[in-house]
This record gives C-alpha cells, structure tokens and sequence, in this order.
C-alpha cells in the first residue's frame, strides 16, 4: 500500500442484546470477522449511543429488559432516524407475526434464537455487503431518475414527489424504485421480494408495503394513483394518471 493511501475504516456493528452472555458472544463473533462493535443493553442506552456513532448496521433483540417490543420500538426510532440503516432482529420471538412485524418496520432480516455465532458473522457481512452493493447501483450521480413527478436518487436513497420528500423505510424505497425502473409494465411478487434484499418476505408485507408508500404519497397529492395492484401477480407503475 502507498504510504499516501489510508486505511479503510472498518464497518461499525451496534449491539443491542439485554442478555449479557449474549451480547458479549456476539460482539465477539463480529470482531473477529474484523469490525468495530459497539453493545448495549437497553433502548435508551441504544438510542444515545448510535446517535453519538452511527453504525453502519444494527442487531437488535425484540425483548430487551421490562419492554417486551423494545427491539420494535428501537428499530422504528432508528429507521425514523436513518431509514437506510440495515437492521438485523435477532430474538427468541419465533412466530410468524413476530417476522412480518418486524419486516414491516423496515429490517433487512430477521433470525432466531440460539444462532451460531459462525453464522451470525456470515450474515452481518452478508448484509454489509448488500448495503454497499445497493449504494453503488447508483445510475449517474445525484440527479438521479425522474418518472412523472416521481424522483429516485439511489446514492441517497430518498424519493420526491413533486419535489416533496418522502419519509420511506428502506424497505419501501426499494420497492417503489424497483416498480418505476419500468413504468407500465407489472412487477411481479417474487421481484419486488428480490429488491428487498430480505431473506422473509411475504405477498401480505409486499402489500402493507404498498399500502405505506400510496399513503405516503398521497398525504402529499391526495389525488395519487399511479400504483395499481395486479390481483395475484404484484403491481404495476401507471403512467399519465393521477
């Protein structure tokens, strides 16, 4: 290396497991992969330290102490916050509801208790490298892609209509910039899963999703009505409506 060349920083890993065991396995499993980490017991200790560092991604237990959604509530203040942080739930919550729930607020995955920690490591670099495969997707520079009043930028992943931000998760911002990357034709389920980059997906999260960005939209435009549902299929970007 040219000694005017800087090393890169490793990524930052947040922590947040109320089991002290737990937590300090798996931060060890994650420094030994070669990242920083950063642990924490609790929400409120969670929501201060990423504040002061923003890791590049979270783990998050659901029961964390006396809150019995703590992880939820985390990951919803988080994502307020940074809706492109990747977000991995790692709970005893096994239940099928516990996994769209925890989708819906925007996680990249969602993984059950016990874990190996081998594999825990395996997917926090999985995920690490999805979110900067996703950042250098981005079609020339910040100008980004324009569809009716309709604006993408993917380095900063945000979207405007008519100019007005719109609060997305991460989630939902792919969604809507994979069914725009070609207006009028229909998308299906199975492509929409894939823009996720989520392992669970779901046709009812895809749909509450959906549901999310119209109103989202629309609190904006109330007259919005380019996304139309393709019973059985997906969905379908119109072009010339609403």
């Amino acid at each position: 290396m040219h000694s005017d060349q800087k090393p890169t920083t490793p990524k930052l890993i947040a922590v947040v497991e109320d089991n002290p065991d737990q937590r300090r396995n798996y931060c060890d499993a994650i420094k030994r992969k070669g990242y920083r980490v950063n642990a924490y017991a609790g929400r409120a200790e969670a929501l201060t330290g990423i504040a002061q560092a923003p890791p590049d991604l979270a783990i998050i237990d659901i029961i964390l102490g006396d809150e019995v959604d703590g992880g939820f509530d985390l990951c919803r203040d988080l994502l307020t916050g940074n809706a492109a942080l990747p977000v991995l739930f790692l709970t005893e919550r096994v239940d099928e509801i516990d996994k769209i729930s925890g989708l819906r607020l925007g996680a990249w995955d969602y993984q059950p208790k016990p874990i190996s920690l081998d594999y825990l490591a395996e997917r926090v670099t999985s995920l690490i490298r999805l979110a900067e495969l996703g950042k250098s997707k981005t079609p020339g520079g910040s100008g980004g892609k324009m569809v009716d009043a309709l604006s993408i930028d993917s380095e900063a992943m945000q979207a405007r209509w008519q100019s007005q931000l719109l609060n997305l998760t991460m989630t939902e911002f792919r969604m809507l910039e994979r069914l725009v990357h070609t207006p009028g034709n229909a998308i299906s389920y199975d492509q929409l899963m894939n823009a996720t980059m989520q392992s669970f997906v779901t046709h009812n999260t895809i749909n509450t999703h959906m549901r999310n960005i119209r109103k989202k939209i629309r609190a904006i435009d109330a007259q919005f009505d380019r996304i139309q549902n393709e019973y059985g299929f997906g969905y379908r970007w119109l072009t010339g409506v609403g």
